[in-house]
C-alpha cells in the first residue's frame, strides 16, 4: 500500500526541476499556464505530491488539463491507456468517463502496477478501470476491441512498434494522444541530444513521421508539457456521407 505524507502535499505544483535546458517551452510561459490551472484535489493531489517526492514520472499539469478537455469533447466510453505508472492519469480519465464506460490500462512494472491498483481502489474507480499486467507491445497484439480514446504514455522507444496496433484498436473518429513526443526538445533540435538518448530520439522522430503522414489520421503536435501529439482517426467517405 502506498503511504503518503499529507503534510507534504501543498497547493502548488513543484516547478523547481524545470529549467530552460530541460523543457520545450520558456519557464515563464510554463509558470503562467500552470497558474491558470485549478489545483488537483483529493487523491489526485496526493498522487502528484507522491510522484514529485519520489521522482516518479506522471503527466504534467498542463498535459492533464489537455487530456481532460479532449475527453470532455470526445465523450469516450472505451479508453485504452498504455503506461499506468501509479494510476494518476487513469483516475483522472475516470472522472469524466461516460456512463457504462471502461478504461483498460497496461503496465509492465509489477511494483508500479501494485501501487496503481491500490490507488485505483482508494479512488473508488476499481469497477471502471481494468489494469492489465505485461509488456505493452505484447498486450496490444491480443486486444480485439475498439477504443474511442487511446492515451500512449509508455516507453518512448516503443512508440513506433505500438503504433500499428494503436491504429487498429482506435475506432473511427477516435483520438490517439501521445505524450512526451518532443522529449525535452531533443526531437526538434540535434544540438540538445544527449548521446545515450540518440536511439529514443530516432524512434520518436520515426513515430512522428508516421503519424503525421498516415493518410488514415490527422495529427497535430503541441508544445505542451514534453510535447503532445493529438491524432484523430478519419471517418471513411461512406460514413461522411451518412453524417451529412
Amino acid at each position: 500500500m502506498m503511504i503518503i505524507d499529507n503534510n507534504k502535499c501543498d497547493n502548488k505544483y513543484d516547478d523547481s526541476k524545470y529549467n530552460g535546458k530541460n523543457m520545450i517551452c520558456h519557464d515563464y510561459i510554463i509558470e503562467y499556464i500552470r497558474n491558470t490551472i485549478k489545483q488537483d484535489e483529493g487523491i489526485l493531489k496526493e498522487l502528484r505530491s507522491y510522484a514529485q517526492l519520489n521522482n516518479i514520472p506522471i503527466i504534467q499539469p498542463e498535459v492533464a488539463k489537455l487530456l481532460t478537455v479532449l475527453e470532455l469533447i470526445a465523450r469516450p466510453k472505451k479508453i485504452l491507456e498504455i503506461g499506468t505508472a501509479i494510476g494518476y492519469s487513469s483516475i483522472l480519465l475516470a472522472q469524466n468517463l461516460q456512463p457504462g464506460g471502461l478504461i483498460d490500462t497496461i503496465e509492465n512494472s509489477g511494483t508500479m502496477l501494485e501501487m496503481a491498483r491500490e490507488n485505483i481502489k482508494m479512488s473508488g474507480c476499481q469497477d471502471i478501470i481494468n489494469t492489465i499486467a505485461g509488456d505493452a507491445i505484447e498486450v496490444v497484439r491480443y486486444l480485439d476491441k475498439k477504443y474511442d480514446l487511446i492515451f500512449l504514455d509508455a516507453a518512448k522507444g516503443q512508440y513506433p512498434e505500438l503504433l500499428p496496433d494503436c491504429l487498429r484498436l482506435l475506432d473511427l473518429g477516435g483520438i490517439l494522444v501521445s505524450d512526451n513526443v518532443l522529449y525535452k526538445g531533443m526531437v526538434a533540435n540535434d544540438r540538445l541530444i544527449v548521446r545515450r538518448k540518440k536511439t529514443i530520439v530516432k524512434r520518436l522522430r520515426e513515430y512522428l513521421d508516421c503519424i503525421c503522414n498516415d493518410k488514415n489520421i490527422d495529427t497535430c503536435i503541441l508544445p505542451v508539457g514534453d510535447g503532445v501529439a493529438v491524432s484523430v482517426k478519419k471517418l471513411n467517405n461512406n460514413l461522411k456521407e451518412q453524417r451529412t
